[in-house]
């Protein structure tokens, strides 16, 4: 068994500035750690994993090559990066690196996109797939969205009985199903019989459309729209459906929804990993990460939903929900923090409040997954969290709503609704 995680690359990702002009969106930090180590434990958790690739096209990068190390020794696995020298898609990556998946005769392999959250359910799409007796299947995560936000997704039309996918639709303009793509796939080599043969009709196509309308890479595959669709109906593609929770991480609002989700899980999966009310230590309601090198103060009150990252300093009587506060952020005394992400060595003032609009899904609605708002409606920001780039300063006394602030900026007095540039 192996694993593929497609982490993407610089161009995409514009969602979730300014956080990611300071890492790589995967290395940014989701309850504690960043976010492509959640994929990566879960794949190590899987018996006969014998290696994990990570897939895109940033160039190498230090923050990436010193993540690769530590978690190979955390998670005693081989742990590769293999650069695309394009963005090919999420299938044409896959196809340009086939031979290092199949190396070493891989009988299967998982793969996964970095910016979703979920439980990963791995071992239980192996053996749904056992259960269907077919050694050639391929296999797609799916979820239940509610009917307007499916056309978000990709949706799936299965067969209630086999689970068979029978009809497979990339954001369709109309309602198609409740079952959307959880972009976590489970595939044997055969797969690449099927991206090759859509790869040589690129490449026919392309003589034709030279002439037309310019030139487009034949390499450039993309799994949903030219595999799925494709393979529907032809009795190689099944749908695993999980209740466990699942979310898309595109805008930096869904990262600290996501932060939840994964707090949430901590409970049961890592019970270390959640602080703890102790005499002379802060108030904690709640599930609330703190690393161990954050010096708070006994009087703050933290949670629920709370993210501290290394070396933070949190000063008297600072009141933090809901929010994330990256590495080297400092709150001073009595500031108040909601909803809101604190970028890495950003400084909070006395008194000042910084507060955010959650997106949060409706939370009457079983089903109901994040919206990814566009920033502006109307051509006013839409209200969501606030965010802090790196190295913000921001006075005392201050109040700061709703605002985008964008890094290395001294704020002099208060803003509502705005992007700082």
């Amino acid at each position: 068994l192996k694993a593929v995680i497609l982490i993407g690359g610089p161009q995409k990702g514009t969602r979730f500035r300014p956080l990611s002009f300071e890492v790589p969106k995967p290395l940014f930090p989701v309850a504690g750690v960043p976010m492509v180590q959640h994929h990566i434990e879960a794949c190590a958790k899987v018996p006969g994993m014998k290696e994990i690739l990570l897939m895109g096209f940033y160039q190498p990068h230090e923050a990436l090559g010193r993540f690769l190390v530590s978690a190979q020794q955390e998670f005693k696995i081989p742990i590769r990066y293999l650069q695309e020298y394009a963005a090919l898609g999420t299938g044409g990556g896959i196809y340009h690196f086939r031979d290092q998946i199949l190396s070493g005769g891989a009988e299967a392999f998982f793969v996964l996109n970095a910016d979703v959250c979920s439980e990963f359910p791995l071992q239980e799409m192996l053996e749904f797939r056992q259960r269907h007796g077919d050694a050639h299947g391929f296999v797609i995560l799916g979820t239940t969205a509610n009917r307007t936000q499916a056309l978000n997704y990709g949706c799936i039309v299965a067969n209630a009985d086999t689970q068979e996918v029978q009809h497979y639709v990339e954001k369709p303009s109309t309602f198609v199903s409740e079952i959307i793509n959880c972009g976590i796939y489970l595939f044997t080599p055969a797969i690449f019989q099927h991206i090759g043969e859509v790869f040589q009709r690129n490449q026919r196509e392309l003589v034709l459309e030279e002439s037309s309308n310019g030139w487009q890479r034949a390499e450039v595959i993309r799994l949903e729209q030219d595999v799925f669709t494709a393979l529907a109906g032809s009795g190689k593609l099944y749908v695993y459906k999980t209740d466990g929770f699942w979310s898309q991480i595109k805008s930096a609002g869904s990262a600290i929804y996501a932060s939840r989700l994964y707090l949430n899980q901590y409970s049961k999966s890592h019970p270390e990993r959640l602080a703890q009310n102790k005499p002379g230590g802060p108030v904690i309601r709640g599930n609330v990460y703190i690393h161990p090198t954050a010096s708070i103060d006994s009087t703050a009150v933290l949670g629920p939903n709370v993210s501290i990252g290394e070396g933070v300093t949190v000063g008297a009587g600072v009141r933090v929900r809901e929010s994330i506060v990256l590495h080297g952020a400092s709150l001073h005394d009595h500031t108040c923090v909601l909803n809101t992400i604190v970028g890495w060595d950003s400084t909070i003032g006395r008194w000042a409040r910084v507060e955010g609009t959650p997106s949060d899904p409706n939370p009457n609605d079983p089903y109901a997954k994040i919206d990814s708002e566009t920033l502006f409606r109307d051509g006013r920001l839409t209200p969501s969290i606030t965010i802090l780039g790196c190295s913000v300063t921001i006075p005392a006394e201050v109040v700061i709503l709703n605002s985008i602030v964008l890094p290395h900026k001294e704020l002099s007095r208060s803003y509502k609704n705005q992007i700082i540039l």
